[in-house]
């Protein structure tokens, strides 16, 4: 299946199964901003769940917070954010579309990768089991060519970001004879920077309002927030503060479903450490966030590092954890050694003193920073759109199914008496009311039991269990595994633990040891 067809397909149907809404459809919608349906909720919440366990429950050492949407004005200038929150675009003068101009290139270069698949699938055919893909990759020619110039293109393009040489940013872009995407068109403007963050007001009359701005990320809630969580809780370095939330960045060009939205979330944690101590503690995080990554088993091939060329002015190094979405690998997570700029900065601009006392050292000092920040839209994407499968079956059927890991499954069973009658809607209900207590289950009769197995199958329904006249007879139920369709017959009573064993947390994070 082709890549762009496999994305729409993950569109339909992550609206198809209540997954993911056009905001205000009836409206028309509004543009890259999206409503989290029935099932998409819960999946957010699981996978939020999953990260915050891990994060915060699983670490004696990171405690999390809420901090507010709203801040003070101030607390952006102190960040950079009013300055240098930007966004280099380009507009096309004959569609008069408007493109970030560091996409486009970025782009150009995922086409090259493609053409680096292409070789590898082809030499895969030529060798068969013999075929050793990282010794191709790295000794064939024409790969190594590909490399070269992909490396080439973006080295070039981070530091006239970094320089702000927006010139050499649209030169690059006529020399690789990049075209507007929709009409073939070469005629390109002037690239210009763009601020992200949306403004608002605060309060009750417009002549004495003041100037407010919707949150571009929650790390500033954190920082303006660590002597006070130091303090009250203890806290002795190193420590961290996790927090899920809300963030909003004016996209002008918002694309790709909800990998790029105006209205996100967030699930950052910044780690306070020893000045010094940034390198061993960035390649422990860099580690430990593969390894929870993996843990859900979406394949370990569909994840690399990006390594920053071009570093954010408060950074001493950077990477991306980059996921293999279908219209490539892009980033997911980013990992940055962020030194001591954030809380410096608000020391300057407050006027308060965010310093850190080491009774070991009987020394002050002001912490560097580790951060771990991951957009939860994009994870659920990358979630959902690896599950999403068309499986060819021994009868020459096909089935869809969204082979979500169990952990993050919206609904975990469904309860399926065989038929209307005779009883067996009673004892389904009731188990459906013992189970959902510990599960979130689903109740279903309409239809034939075999539709009913497709139709929770593209849900991601992990286990359907069928009530039949035997279970009149012995208590026994028909339970069904979603990604085997293997079915064995169990007792009603060993349910709990049978569901259990397959969605529990434990059992998916412990595989990060």
């Amino acid at each position: 299946m082709a890549n762009d067809d496999q994305f729409k397909k993950v569109i339909s149907h992550a609206k198809e199964y209540g997954y993911v809404f056009q905001s205000s459809e009836i409206y028309d919608g509004l543009s890259a901003v999206y409503d989290y349906a029935q099932n998409g909720a819960e999946l957010k919440k699981n996978i939020r769940d999953y990260w915050w366990k891990a994060m915060v429950q699983m670490n004696e050492h990171i405690v999390g917070i809420d901090a507010a949407i709203f801040m003070h004005p101030t607390t952006w200038k102190a960040s950079g954010h009013v300055d240098a929150f930007n966004d280099p675009l380009i507009d096309n003068k004959d569609s008069k579309k408007r493109y970030r101009a560091d996409v486009l290139i970025e782009d150009y270069c995922a086409k090259i990768e493609g053409k680096i698949d292409k070789e590898v699938a082809k030499a895969e055919k030529r060798f068969g089991d013999a075929f050793n893909k990282e010794e191709f990759v790295s000794t064939n020619p024409r790969v190594l060519g590909y490399l070269e110039k992909i490396n080439e293109i973006l080295s070039r393009m981070g530091k006239s970001l970094e320089a702000e040489d927006l010139a050499d940013v649209k030169a690059l872009i006529e020399e690789l004879e990049i075209a507007d995407p929709l009409t073939g068109s070469r005629n390109w403007t002037d690239v210009k920077q763009f601020n992200l963050m949306f403004g608002t007001k605060l309060g009750a009359s417009a002549e004495h309002a003041m100037d407010l701005y919707l949150r571009p990320e929650t790390a500033q809630g954190i920082f303006v927030n660590f002597l006070n969580v130091q303090k009250t809780g203890r806290m002795k370095i190193p420590f961290g503060i996790a927090q899920t939330g809300k963030a909003f960045r004016n996209e002008i060009v918002a694309r790709q479903f909800i990998f790029r939205m105006r209205e996100f979330e967030q699930m950052e944690m910044q780690f306070f450490i020893k000045p010094g101590t940034q390198k061993e503690w960035f390649d422990y995080w860099k580690e430990t966030r593969m390894k929870w990554h993996n843990s859900l088993g979406l394949g370990e091939e569909n994840y690399r590092f990006h390594d920053h060329d071009k570093l954010a002015h408060y950074a001493d190094a950077a990477t991306d954890i980059e996921f293999k979405f279908p219209f490539g690998f892009k980033e997911l997570e980013g990992i940055h050694s962020r030194t001591d700029f954030d809380l410096k900065q608000h020391e300057e601009f407050s006027g308060k003193k965010l310093q850190y006392f080491d009774h070991e050292d009987n020394a002050s000092y002001t912490p560097y920073v580790l951060e771990t920040s991951i957009g939860l839209d994009r994870m659920f994407l990358a979630v959902f759109s690896n599950a999403l499968v068309e499986e060819a079956l021994d009868n020459n059927t096909t089935r869809t199914v969204l082979k979500l890991p169990a952990v993050l499954a919206p609904v975990k069973a469904a309860i399926l008496p065989l038929v209307k009658k005779d009883g067996l809607p009673d004892i389904a209900k009731q188990i459906l009311e013992d189970l959902k207590w510990d599960f979130n289950v689903d109740y279903d009769e309409k239809d034939a039991v075999g539709r009913r197995y497709r139709r929770q199958d593209a849900n991601g329904t992990p286990f359907c269990i069928t009530v039949d006249h035997d279970t009149l007879e012995d208590n026994t139920v028909t339970i069904r595994h979603r990604d085997t369709m293997e079915q064995k017959r169990v007792k009603i009573t060993d349910l709990k633990d049978i569901i259990k064993a397959e969605v529990d947390v434990k059992h998916w994070l412990q595989k990060m040891k």
